[in-house]
């Protein structure tokens, strides 16, 4: 239900640009993800940081897209989101000493210190490949092309996932019998 939650914004944008244009689009993914927020909240009573960073900027990039009638706003909104990302996983590693990756799942995820600094520097890398990738392709294709990218593009984080998993498989303590 969760992941199908984090992918509802994304499918109703597309679903409104096909439609209509990219203000259209633009106020239905500002009330969907308004929409999403509420419901994370109601289910887990809080939302984390990363969902509330990416409320206000799909709200400002949108309220900008919207009153200024520029597709650029939304358009770059992604990459600043990565590379916000990108730097606070960077400050808090070298700058802070402090793991984030690590704070968030370290429950979850019994890893050791190195394996969680290598996927901190894994996310980092990642991060900054998605912004330059949408930065890339919002200033050099339409903006059609632009949302066929956002939608297909989403192959990158699967497999990203995907190669995270595969990893921390490797790393998790092994069961005794």
């Amino acid at each position: 239900m969760k992941q199908l939650l984090d992918f509802l914004p994304l499918i109703l944008f597309f679903g409104a640009y096909k439609l209509g244009d990219i203000y259209i689009g633009t106020a239905v993914l500002m009330a969907a993800t308004v929409a999403q927020m509420a419901i994370i909240y109601k289910m887990d009573g809080r939302l984390q940081t990363m969902h509330k960073v990416t409320l206000v900027l799909v709200l400002v990039f949108g309220a900008l897209t919207l009153g200024l009638h520029d597709e650029r706003f939304i358009k770059w909104k992604p990459t600043l989101l990565y590379t916000g990302m990108a730097a606070a996983l960077a400050v808090g590693q070298w700058g802070l000493r402090k793991n984030f990756l690590q704070a968030m799942l370290g429950q979850q995820l019994p890893l050791s210190t190195p394996v969680w600094n290598r996927l901190n520097v894994s996310w980092m890398l990642y991060a900054l490949f998605m912004a330059a990738t949408n930065a890339y392709v919002a200033a050099y294709f339409s903006t059609d092309a632009w949302v066929d990218f956002k939608l297909w593009g989403y192959a990158f984080p699967i497999v990203f996932l995907l190669g995270q998993g595969l990893y921390i498989a490797r790393h998790l303590p092994k069961d005794k019998p």
